[in-house]
């Protein structure tokens, strides 16, 4: 008895062709752009705020992207590092910034809370003067007027505020005579006038 015939074994088939796996470049890419656009925004003083988080998210980004180039899953290396130095450059301008605003906010407060004396002085000849003076600070704007029996004639307010100002004026009346005034802020003095005749006025505004 004969042994039955089998078909022959089918041939092995070949294997399919490997393609290549494709680079991943989209961290390094996202990196460069929110780098470029949070370099940008950091230039722009208030909207500059929005910086920072796209420096930040580009710093990571863009070393993640570099990282991948290194394990040769990416190919834009060179990309993933101008992302990483511009997100570097933007993080700094951004903290500059925030020191540079911070100093300015902490300059206006020191300011605004520093309490400056003002002393007021009328000398002069004149018999009958009549005197003006105003206050500015945080309480707002306060005159007040004085004729004085005699000359010299003084007066120290203490004043604050993120505006200090003021104004010192007097006049003669119909006996005339000479007057002078004068400002003197913390011990400097910021403003001096004369006057002489009759209802002649000397004013020392502004300090």
């Amino acid at each position: 008895m004969s042994a039955p015939d089998y078909p022959p074994p089918p041939a092995p088939q070949a294997a399919p062709p490997a393609y290549p796996v494709p680079p991943k470049n989209g961290l390094g890419t996202a990196g460069f752009v929110l780098g470029l656009v949070g370099l940008i925004f950091s230039f722009i003083p208030i909207i500059g705020i929005i910086a920072w988080p796209l420096v930040i998210l580009g710093i990571i980004f863009s070393a993640l992207g570099f990282a991948r180039t290194r394990s040769g899953k990416a190919t834009n290396k060179g990309l993933s590092i101008a992302g990483l130095v511009l997100s570097v450059i933007g993080l700094v301008l951004c903290i500059v910034w925030a020191a540079t605003v911070t100093k300015a906010v902490n300059e206006i407060n020191d300011e605004a809370n520093r309490s400056v004396t003002v002393h007021y002085e009328v000398t002069g000849t004149a018999k009958d003067a009549s005197i003006s003076y105003t206050t500015i600070g945080d309480g707002g704007a306060s005159t007040n007027q004085e004729q004085p029996k005699s000359l010299p004639w003084s007066k120290d307010i203490s004043t604050k505020g993120l505006i200090k100002g003021g104004t010192l004026s007097v006049t003669t009346g119909a006996e005339g005579g000479d007057v002078t005034c004068k400002v003197v802020v913390d011990g400097k003095e910021t403003k001096t006038a004369k006057a002489s005749g009759n209802f002649a006025t000397a004013s020392c505004n502004g300090f």
